[in-house]
Parts: structure tokens; C-alpha cells; sequence
């Protein structure tokens, strides 16, 4: 058998930001070899890998490694060892019965009998993962299959599809929008959060399609095996206990938040967490909590929350006015960062936000809400934790005594400068890894005009609009490979979309750039003007502009080489 293992030559090593390194490889084949070589080397300071079609995306922690000493780790690497008869194997039974069989039969060239015949010969095997917790992008050893995607995708795809999409196929862990050709399905739950792993399909697990002996039960395929719905609902409680809160009013998006879930990334799972970690570690510091602890995150703030129990609480993030009422109608308002009591029966009114768009709020002891996969954060784009509170949920806090740490007793630094609508910010950005798919005269332009934020904008990512568009070296779409969370993608119009907390892993768009302070891109606001400048740059000031960036001005240069240049 050819050996197909990467060599130290056939790499290529690109900056995704100033904490990721993106390694691509000439083809599939190769860039499982290499995660393979990566995941059994354990480079130090390497936090979590992301392999995707010709690319493996390494996070790491700067104060332990550096991109340079990385691509010299990874150099030095033996890219020879084969992985063959470790690998698991999983069996799925189909009834190929697909809408689009007949049409993939077409654009091969042969009967449809002979798709489902072929189909089932290959070995398959998961390259990786990513679109949906759950979700494998499985590469054969049959050269036949190779599908082009619908030109309209569909807006709703079932439960338990099987699919075709390049080189590739795949199954559907829950019901979403997808542009694959169904072949068939199958009743396999590819996600649950009660079996370990929770994905069926991890990177370099082997797969047999097959006949199904029986036709599969007819459940409602619009909700069946996803798992997360338990995890969703189980945020809220039917009746207050001892510490508990019940919203009165969400305002536009209340959401239970902590830090995360890394390490998930192999199972198609982005961290998520606050969207801004900043502000969270902040109240949770402030009333003595582990930096950890899930508290609440209002867009837009607006939210009110009747109290039930006597507690601790503080406001960070974006400014805006705070209320607490009593039962008696006293009022009393605490500032931004002050940890601040509150007894039963008050009523706490998170106002509108004023500068920013994010409010955050910590009670001492921490919200007590269902985990997956050890967080309690809401993933809005995969289903992940609990769902979104509306009016009427009441939520269950840990006691104050619970917290591990004395409250600040003295109001903390908490205030930030945020932007109003309408004002412009500068921000520093790392430029990679696919700046060379633009133009000098695009790269011009995104640093050299003013970007507004569109009221497009969640935490799935801010869509930016500019004058001018951004010019393109390159058509076309890449073989998806990994994001980042900041990171500058851009589709064909041009116009970038800043990735927040909740993206895709994967996506094959060209990323330009990344912004180097994550947390203060979480709080812009729609009307917000943003200019982005390099490290290496200065950028233009004037009255009306700030530049913040959370991080001591230095020198950068993208780091970008290939076969060893």
C-alpha cells in the first residue's frame, strides 16, 4: 500500500491568530496522518486540535509555546507511523431510500442500485468533524464518490440522513438546514449526551453502511436524537427553592453562561462560554466565586429578575443602568463592578445597555444549571446547555456559602471603554491565514476603511458592512478547515462576518484575519464603526475613535511559510 503520511516538506504553516497555528497538508489523506502523528505526539502547550479536509488548526497556550517552536516540533514529528487496527468501528444500518438517489446515480454515471451497492463496499472512515455536535465528514476508499453539493440547499434536512457531499459522507445528527444529496437514512443516534463518548463518529473511527433488515420506526424526525433537548430544558425549575431567581423579563437574549467547554472540538463541539470572559471572570471575582462559575449573559440588557432568597450579586460588562427594588419600594442602585446585597423579594433590573451590548451577572455561589460536557454554557448554534430564559423561568442558585473565595468589599475596575453606536473603534487584528487569497488592494481595504456592524449580528458572528467590499486574489470555496472565535471570514460578497463565541468549526470561506481581543469584539453593538489596524501599524486616532485592544502594543508578523521557506 503507498504510503500517503505527510512529510516535514509537504507542510505548509499558516497564523489563524495569535493563539492558533493552522498546518496544511496536500490532501486528505495526509492531514489524518498528521493529526494522528499530533494527537499521539502531545506537543506541549498544545491545548486542543481541530483536523479538518487538508488542515489541522492547533490552539495553544502562548505563555507555554510559540508558533515557531511549534512548526519545529511538528517538523521533527515521524509522519510515517501508521494507525491501521486501532481504530473503532461502527456499523450502520440504512434503508437508502434517499430523495436525491436518483440524481447522484445520474451524476455518476451509473444505476441507483449500484450507488447503495457501492456505498456499502467502501470503507469509511471519519476525517473530522464539525457543522453539528455529532457530525463525521467520513472519506472513503472508493475514488467513485465524488458529489457535488444541491445548488439550493434545503432548508430543513431530517434527522438521521445519509448523506453525500464531495468526497465525503455523512449522517445528520439532528434536523438542520444542509445543502447534502440524501441517499437514504438510518434510526442510529449519532449524539447522546448520556453515552461517552457522546459522539458516535469521532476522527478515525472506521464505518460499514448496510442493508437495514427492518424498516426503521417513524419517530419525528425534527427532534428525535437530539440530546441536548434534555440538557436544554433542565436550565429551569417548576418551583423557587431556597436561592432561586424567576425572570420577569428577558429583555432580548438571556442566556446561562460560563466559561465553556474545550476539548470537545473532535466531536464537533466549539467551546462557546461567555462572550465575553472578561466581564464574567470579573463579577464572579467580585462576589467570591471560582472564575468558573455560570452566571447570566443579557444582550442588549432589559432583563428582570425577581429574587427569592438573600444573596450577593454584581454587574459587569457593558454600562447601563442596575435597580434593585425591595419589597417595600426602596430602590437602590449599584454601580458597574460592585458586589451588592440582595434579600428576598427584591426585583433586579438589569436597564438597557449604553455602552457595549453585553451585561453579565454573578451571583455568589453561581447559577445551578444542568451541565454537557462539563459546562453549563449556552451554544445557540449547536443546542448545547440550557436554553434561552424567557419570562416566567425560574432558575435555581447555589447558596451563598457555597462560593470558595471573601467578596470584594471595594467596588472593582469593572468600567471598560465601550462604544456607543455610531462611534468608531480601532481594533488590532493578526492578519491569516488566508490573507494570501486577497488582493494587495483588499487588505488595503479592510484596513484602511471604516466597518459598521449590521444588526445581522449574534453570537454565531457580527456581519460587517463596508463601502467597499474586499477584493479577492481567488474564487472559490477551500476545503473546510478549522476557525477561530474572532476570526475575519469572508463570503463572496465581500463583506466580512467577525466569528463570535458560537461559530462553526469548520467552514470553507477564506479567513483574512483575526481580531486580537475577542472580548471586546463581544461587546459591539449594531451602529458600532469599527477600523482594524496590525500590531506593527499606528493606528489613526481622532476625537471620536478609541483604540482598545486588551493588550500591551507590540510588534507582529504573521507567520506564514511553506516547504520550509
Amino acid at each position: 500500500m503507498t504510503d500517503l503520511s505527510p512529510t516535514p516538506t509537504d507542510l505548509s504553516f499558516h497564523t489563524a491568530s495569535r493563539r492558533h497555528l493552522l498546518v496544511e497538508c496536500a490532501d486528505l489523506a495526509a492531514t489524518m496522518h498528521l493529526h494522528h502523528a499530533l494527537e499521539t505526539a502531545a506537543l506541549s502547550g498544545v491545548v486542543e486540535l481541530i483536523p479538518a479536509a487538508r488542515t489541522v488548526l492547533l490552539n495553544f497556550d502562548p505563555s507555554r509555546t510559540t508558533a515557531t517552536a511549534l512548526e519545529g516540533a511538528i517538523r521533527g514529528l515521524s509522519l510515517t507511523e501508521s494507525d491501521a487496527g486501532t481504530a473503532r468501528e461502527v456499523t450502520i444500518d440504512v434503508v437508502y431510500d434517499g430523495e436525491d438517489l436518483a440524481e447522484v446515480a445520474e451524476l455518476l454515471s451509473i444505476s441507483p442500485a449500484e450507488v447503495v451497492a457501492r456505498h456499502q463496499q467502501a470503507t469509511w472512515q471519519v476525517a473530522f468533524a464539525g457543522f453539528a455536535p455529532g457530525f463525521g465528514y467520513l472519506a472513503g476508499d472508493d475514488p467513485l464518490f465524488d458529489v457535488p453539493r444541491r445548488s439550493s440547499p434545503r432548508t430543513r434536512v431530517p434527522v438521521g440522513s445519509v448523506a453525500l457531499a464531495g468526497e465525503f459522507t455523512g449522517v445528520y445528527p439532528r434536523s438542520s438546514p444542509g445543502g447534502w444529496q440524501l441517499i437514504g437514512r438510518t434510526d442510529a443516534t449519532l449524539w447522546d449526551l448520556d453515552r461517552e463518548p457522546p459522539a458516535l463518529f469521532v476522527p478515525g473511527t472506521l464505518v460499514k453502511f448496510q442493508e437495514a433488515q427492518r424498516e426503521l420506526v417513524d419517530v419525528d424526525r425534527g427532534t428525535a436524537g437530539d440530546a441536548s433537548s434534555a440538557a436544554a430544558e433542565s436550565s429551569a425549575t417548576t418551583s423557587a427553592s431556597a436561592h432561586s431567581f424567576e425572570v420577569l423579563r428577558p429583555g432580548l437574549q438571556l442566556l446561562v453562561q460560563d466559561l465553556g467547554r474545550p476539548g470537545f472540538a473532535s466531536m464537533g463541539v466549539s467551546s462557546a462560554g461567555a462572550a465575553d470572559r472578561r466581564a464574567l471572570t470579573t463579577a464572579n471575582r467580585v462576589v467570591g466565586n471560582a472564575e468558573f462559575a455560570a452566571g447570566l449573559e443579557s444582550f442588549g440588557g432589559g432583563a428582570l429578575l425577581a429574587i427569592t432568597g438573600t444573596g450577593v450579586a454584581a454587574v459587569t460588562g457593558a454600562a447601563g443602568p442596575i435597580t434593585v427594588t425591595a419589597a417595600d419600594g426602596t430602590v437602590h442602585h449599584p454601580h458597574l463592578g460592585e458586589a451588592f446585597a440582595l434579600e428576598d423579594g427584591d426585583e433586579l433590573d438589569l436597564g438597557q445597555a449604553e455602552e457595549g451590548v453585553r451585561r453579565y451577572l454573578a451571583f455568589r455561589g453561581g447559577v445551578d444549571a444542568e451541565p454537557a460536557l462539563g459546562s453549563s454554557s449556552a451554544d445557540t448554534l449547536a443546542g448545547l446547555g440550557p436554553a434561552a430564559l424567557d419570562t416566567g423561568t425560574v432558575v435555581t442558585l447555589h447558596g451563598p456559602n457555597s462560593a470558595p473565595h471573601l467578596v470584594d468589599p471595594s467596588p472593582t475596575s469593572a468600567r471598560r471603554d465601550l462604544p456607543r453606536p455610531g462611534k468608531t473603534l480601532t481594533m488590532t487584528v493578526t492578519l491569516g491565514p488566508r490573507q494570501d487569497w486577497f488582493t494587495d488592494a483588499g487588505i488595503d481595504t479592510l484596513l484602511g476603511q471604516e466597518w459598521t456592524v449590521t444588526h445581522e449580528s449574534d453570537r454565531v458572528g457580527l456581519r460587517l458592512e463596508g463601502d467597499v467590499p474586499l477584493e479577492r486574489a481567488r474564487t472559490g470555496e477551500l476545503p473546510s478547515e478549522g476557525a477561530v472565535t474572532g476570526a475575519l471570514q469572508v463570503p463572496p460578497n465581500g463583506q466580512p462576518v467577525l466569528f463570535g463565541p458560537d461559530h462553526p468549526l469548520t467552514g470553507g470561506y477564506p479567513i483574512i484575519a483575526s481580531v486580537d481581543d475577542v472580548d471586546l469584539a463581544a461587546q459591539l453593538a449594531p451602529g458600532v464603526k469599527v477600523r482594524f489596524t496590525t500590531r506593527s501599524a499606528q493606528p489613526a486616532t481622532d476625537g471620536e475613535t478609541t483604540t482598545a485592544d486588551g493588550e500591551p502594543s507590540t510588534d507582529h508578523t504573521p507567520h506564514s511559510t511553506e516547504n520550509g521557506s
